[in-house]
């Protein structure tokens, strides 16, 4: 058994989720990996409207296929109240979890 985590950081393999037609490559990416971190510069602003399905569709998946993500985010609320209240309800998601920095998201990633 592998002690060590495989985390795919999104910024060191060049993914972005622009539109739902990147998900499934993202997918491809990760695959075999424990999780995969994202920040704003790999967002999109339509992953931060809910409108779009955006955020859903990528959260769907990776439930689905149970792939860990942790994604970084100075502030939240400057994303609006329903992108706020989104991040409060994954607090403790088994397997999507919003972050203050990088080393947070990294050291949850990494855990069992």
């Amino acid at each position: 058994m592998n002690s060590q985590a495989r985390v795919v950081i999104a910024s060191e393999v060049n993914i972005h989720i622009r539109s739902i037609q990147d998900v499934p490559d993202i997918l491809g990416a990760v695959f075999g990996a424990d999780g995969l971190m994202l920040t704003e510069r790999e967002l999109s602003s339509e992953f931060f409207d809910l409108q779009t399905g955006l955020a859903g569709e990528l959260f769907q998946k990776c439930t689905n296929h149970q792939i860990r993500i942790g994604i970084v985010l100075e502030n939240p609320d400057a994303y609006g109240e329903r992108f706020s209240e989104l991040v409060f309800e994954h607090r403790n998601h088994k397997l999507i979890r919003f972050f203050d920095s990088t080393n947070e998201a990294k050291t949850w990633l990494s855990s069992n």
